[in-house]
């Protein structure tokens, strides 16, 4: 089984509310030199058998049509590698 993560951002010239929530509130917390804050969406998704091409077009198929919104949003597609469990 392999995991295949969609990374979802507001493109760059959408206003980006929740995140400018976000970097006004970080000097108040004390964390200062962090000049802009985009806020994005994260999907992992457990694919059973091999990630080959067929599965990535799936996905990204996938992607477009449900999980991003591609007129205001950009989105991302890659495999990460399967950890291996412990004591194996």
């Amino acid at each position: 089984m392999a995991r295949v993560v969609v990374d979802v951002m507001l493109k760059p010239e959408i206003l980006d509310p929740q995140g400018q929530a976000v970097q006004r509130a970080l000097p108040r917390l004390g964390f200062e030199g962090v000049s802009d804050v985009r806020q994005g969406k994260r999907f992992e998704l457990e694919v059973d058998g091999p990630v080959d091409d067929a599965a990535l077009a799936r996905i990204h198929e996938l992607a477009e049509s449900f999980l991003a919104n591609t007129v205001i949003e950009d989105f991302t597609v890659k495999v990460e590698e399967e950890k291996a469990e412990a004591g194996k």
